[in-house]
């Protein structure tokens, strides 16, 4: 049970950016008032971006192509890693990542667009790399759907993540994708506690329209996992096992999990946030957090960001291997089928290269 304050954003504080100015258009939104709720006081910009796909090298990814429809995220979850990319727009970390959206209303224009070129070479992309494409405004917005259809348009494999059980909504054109094995979902889930959920990323559903959403995808037949991430030492890591399960018993077949990650102003606003609500566990998670990533609160180094070091560290990913042999979860991915691709117009597959 929290013992501190509790509010509708995930951000105690917003702390300045460190970069220089960057102009955007302030084009505002209608505000979006969620079923039951206050009204979201976001503001949202429209994206003046001219391309849609982002690309990594990381050795710790699964992926090396992304699309993120919205940067900065609604959700608020105190953990979220991406909090600093709103730091190059001259928003802070903190409470602008979670009501100053940047909203990219041309994604499935420029996903075609990409699709087009002669560079690029058929692979899974991730959606998404960074912000959960399923947020509370895609409900009015419906940005997502076109994209799919554009994947779906030219059959190039899709991978989603998500914290939303709105993703439900698109089982339609998921269904289509897995004609040639085009699409697959994880589910993110961190905690089966309401009230550490409400505290911790006070906007994203609840633990239960979670499993009934992996559920509803699975009797779809759609390919669908659980990411238990982040695991937070001292927090919410003990209830990995029973999160598994229930996952396994909604339906999926799936799983993956990191470890948290603390990088840049995410640090301190975590530390803010964690004192704040949970006092008497801040210094134990802290002291374990430490423990995890070599005395530091954060790990760059590939290889051990996701998973970190230690004797923790090697509890924590035994137990996981553990669970999910005992439930039969895979801890891969599944494959899907980049082969199918094809531009529309230009025949059904694209040529050998």
């Amino acid at each position: 049970m929290a013992d501190g304050p509790r509010q509708a954003r995930g951000a105690l504080s917003n702390p300045i950016s460190r970069f220089a100015k960057l102009e955007i258009d302030p084009t505002e939104m209608e505000w979006i008032e969620e079923d039951g709720e206050e009204p979201i006081r976001s503001t949202y910009f429209d994206d003046p971006s001219e391309t849609i796909l982002s690309f990594n090298d990381s050795p710790d990814l699964g992926f090396s192509a992304s699309v993120n429809p919205y940067r900065g995220c609604e959700h608020g979850c105190i953990y979220c890693y991406a909090r600093p990319t709103h730091e190059y727009l001259e928003f802070g970390a903190g409470l602008d990542f979670e009501t100053k959206i940047l909203v990219k209303k041309r994604s499935a224009a420029l996903l075609r667009a990409a699709f087009e070129k002669s560079s690029w070479r058929p692979q899974v992309v991730a959606m998404s790399g960074v912000t959960d494409p399923y947020q509370p405004v895609e409900r009015a917005l419906g940005i997502v759907r076109p994209l799919l259809e554009v994947f779906q348009e030219y059959r190039n494999p899709v991978s989603i993540v998500t914290k939303n059980a709105l993703v439900t909504r698109d089982i339609g054109i998921l269904n289509e994708m897995l004609r040639w094995n085009g699409i697959c979902v994880s589910i993110s889930v961190t905690t089966m506690d309401g009230d550490l959920r409400q505290h911790m990323e006070p906007r994203t559903s609840p633990f239960r329209a979670r499993m009934r959403a992996v559920s509803r995808l699975a009797d779809a037949g759609i390919p669908v996992g659980v990411l238990t991430a982040p695991l937070i030492p001292g927090l919410n890591d003990s209830e990995m096992p029973q999160i598994l399960e229930q996952a396994a018993e909604a339906g999926a077949t799936f799983a993956h999990y990191s470890l948290v990650r603390l990088p840049h102003r995410v640090k301190d606003l975590f530390i803010e946030w964690l004192r704040a609500n949970y006092p008497n566990r801040a210094e134990k998670t802290l002291g374990l957090i430490q423990s995890v990533r070599g005395g530091k609160l954060n790990e760059t180094a590939f290889g051990q960001r996701l998973r970190g070091v230690g004797a923790y560290a090697d509890q924590v990913g035994q137990l996981f291997d553990l669970s999910c042999r005992r439930l039969g979860l895979q801890t891969r991915m599944p494959h899907l089928n980049s082969a199918a691709f094809r531009r529309p117009g230009r025949g059904e597959q694209l040529e050998l290269f």
